[in-house]
């Protein structure tokens, strides 16, 4: 998250769990055009936007919108909401599990430290068939904090653990990211913070049903060389996340990335998964949704 942004998504998963999604919003007509209907996507980048971004408009408003945008789903949602996504015609592109194994959402609890293994593995395997039973395909995971754990004690305990999950999930069809967080602006001592760990813990696991969700927001700010980097380690990215840099804000020209020229060089990868974005909007128009119609048009390479 943006050291800016008076938003955190540790704060608006909070509170879309205690109930805000459920929150009354008067007034939110469509202003935006529908993309799908007026102006149809080329559709060479498959892409979904994140909840929490939009944390204070009730799923059903941003589900609704997001269809007539010609989104694919919506990203970080969990079980208790999926029903709503099958409402409108929207997939689950990242899911969490749900609330009873809500640990499982932690970015500071994660594979790295063997203290989380046991509660970890008794829900990711539940959550794994959750996801699998909803018809879902995208299930997120974190490395969680080192506490001064080297990196290679880390990737060594994220091998024991996620290797007593990974047959299940393979099993079920369900591929398992591990979010790449900024620990410089964010995310302060997150084990899983460049794409060098994340790539060789990859390599460890040599599973097709385990990847990383490169956050290109986060990556820019730890490691730069965005292009490059995709180009050389995208057999073991599964999912994209966008946001402006500095700020996690609009992708537009106020920022120091150039998105057209990042998709791009995603598409030519080869790359079919779902590039989801996760921005928080400054321009309140229309509740944030015009500035998310023109990021879905800045990526409709």
């Amino acid at each position: 998250m943006g050291s800016s942004s008076k938003i955190n998504r540790r704060k608006a998963i909070k509170a879309m769990a205690l109930g805000s999604s459920a929150m009354a919003l008067p007034n939110l007509a469509s202003s935006h055009e529908s993309l799908s209907d007026a102006h149809p996507l080329k559709g060479n980048i498959n892409q979904s936007v994140c909840q929490w971004c939009y944390g204070e408009i009730p799923l059903e408003i941003l589900a609704s919108e997001a269809k007539k945008m010609g989104l694919a789903g919506i990203d970080l949602i969990g079980a208790e909401d999926w029903d709503i996504l099958k409402k409108h015609g929207l997939s689950s592109t990242m899911c969490y599990g749900d609330l009873e194994g809500k640990s499982t959402r932690s970015l500071t609890n994660g594979w790295c430290d063997e203290r989380f293994h046991k509660d970890l593995i008794t829900h990711y395997v539940r959550h794994i068939k959750l996801v699998s039973e909803a018809g879902w395909t995208n299930l997120i995971c974190f490395s969680g904090n080192r506490r001064g754990m080297s990196d290679e004690e880390g990737i060594e305990n994220c091998i024991k653990g996620l290797n007593q999950i990974l047959p299940i999930a393979e099993e079920y069809g369900i591929i398992l990211h591990m979010e790449l967080l900024n620990s410089k602006v964010d995310h302060s001592d997150y084990m899983c913070d460049n794409s060098k760990w994340g790539v060789t813990l990859c390599k460890e696991l040599s599973s097709e049903n385990f990847k990383l969700l490169y956050d290109i927001y986060h990556m820019q700010i730890m490691e730069g060389d965005v292009i490059h980097t995709i180009r050389e380690n995208h057999m073991y990215y599964g999912h994209y996340h966008t946001a402006g840099v500095p700020g996690r804000n609009e992708i537009d020209e106020s920022q120091e990335l150039y998105y057209p020229a990042i998709m791009k060089a995603i598409l030519a990868t080869g790359f079919k998964g779902i590039v989801a974005q996760e921005f928080i909007p400054l321009n309140k128009e229309n509740n944030g949704f015009d500035s998310l119609a023109d990021s879905i048009r800045r990526c409709d390479v």
